[in-house]
């Protein structure tokens, strides 16, 4: 651990336990000394200034982001407030029961994350955008020579016609493993929001998609159809209209997934295929959507094996 650094936050008596990282490679450590708790985030490979720019922006808006003890932006460390270990998934994998519950705060949070204006520091995720973010499962998930530009030129278009008209700030990693139970706090602020470095100006429908179609949790179509009328009739949206973006939506993100879980694999993380199955089930289920049925054939025929529940 960063010996100096912790120092001189006042933490160098602190006990270190690692926890789980995530496919940035950035690097968390749970500090304890006593009745005390914090997280030390060492990041490898990337700058901590968007996440401090992020995390001060949704405390602003009263949300639970983990509160910043200690910075060294050279460094690229961060000492932060410990939210605790009840991430959604856990919470939910224990007592099915609390999906409900648990689903009625992620709209709750979402409506409030995007009911203010989107701040200047947000990076665009327009169609063009997503369409270039695509270039991972084209490079590392399709089949040769398959039609990759004609899926490119289907895709930028269908986002943009059924993307028009509303941008909101995105977490842009907004799924049950980056969410955190608070009970003991009120309101949208019983969710702790973890990994919102990234944080993009998009779609509504995009965060709502990363939560309901988890590459690394089963969601059912119950649960997804209900959560999807809920947060229509809670932000007064057109259900018609909102399906069909979100169906796109979903569908950018997970063929998306598919190249970016490809790409791990051939570094040799290898345990991210796990999931490839579950990813391609929900591609299907996007697939079924009327708005998304123009690129029913050349997406199966562009992904290196069978696109199947």
């Amino acid at each position: 651990m960063p010996d100096q650094f912790l120092a001189r936050a006042g933490w160098s008596d602190a006990v270190g336990t690692p926890l789980a990282g995530d496919a940035s490679g950035r690097l968390y450590t749970r500090l304890t000394r006593g009745a005390e708790s914090a997280v030390l985030m060492e990041s490898c490979s990337a700058p901590v200034g968007p996440f401090l720019t992020v995390a001060a922006h949704l405390e602003d808006l009263n949300l639970s982001a983990p509160r910043i003890m200690a910075v060294s932006e050279k460094d690229a460390l961060v000492l932060m407030e410990d939210l605790g270990d009840d991430i959604f998934a856990r919470v939910v994998a224990a007592d099915p029961a609390a999906e409900a519950p648990l689903g009625e705060s992620v709209i709750q949070v979402l409506a409030m994350l995007q009911a203010g204006p989107v701040p200047a520091w947000a990076a665009s995720y327009d169609a063009h955008a997503m369409t270039d973010a695509l270039e991972p499962a084209w490079s590392h998930a399709a089949r040769p020579n398959g039609p990759v530009a004609e899926c490119n030129r289907l895709f930028r278009g269908l986002l943009a016609e059924h993307g028009q008209g509303e941008t909101v700030l995105l977490h842009r990693d907004f799924h049950a493993e980056n969410l955190v139970w608070l009970p003991g706090r009120e309101g949208a602020r019983r969710v702790g929001l973890l990994d919102f470095q990234d944080a993009l100006a998009g779609h509504p429908a995009y965060d709502l998609a990363s939560y309901l179609q988890d590459a690394r949790r089963d969601v059912s179509p119950e649960t997804e159809a209900w959560m999807l009328d809920r947060f229509c009739a809670v932000t007064h949206r057109d259900r018609d209209t909102f399906g069909a973006a979100y169906a796109l939506q979903s569908l950018q993100r997970n063929v998306r997934i598919l190249g970016l879980f490809a790409r791990l694999a051939e570094r040799g993380r290898t345990g991210y295929l796990a999931h490839v199955p579950r990813v391609r089930g929900y591609v299907e289920r996007s697939l079924a959507h009327p708005a998304a049925a123009p690129l029913a054939g050349p997406l199966r025929d562009c992904i290196l094996t069978p696109v199947a529940a």
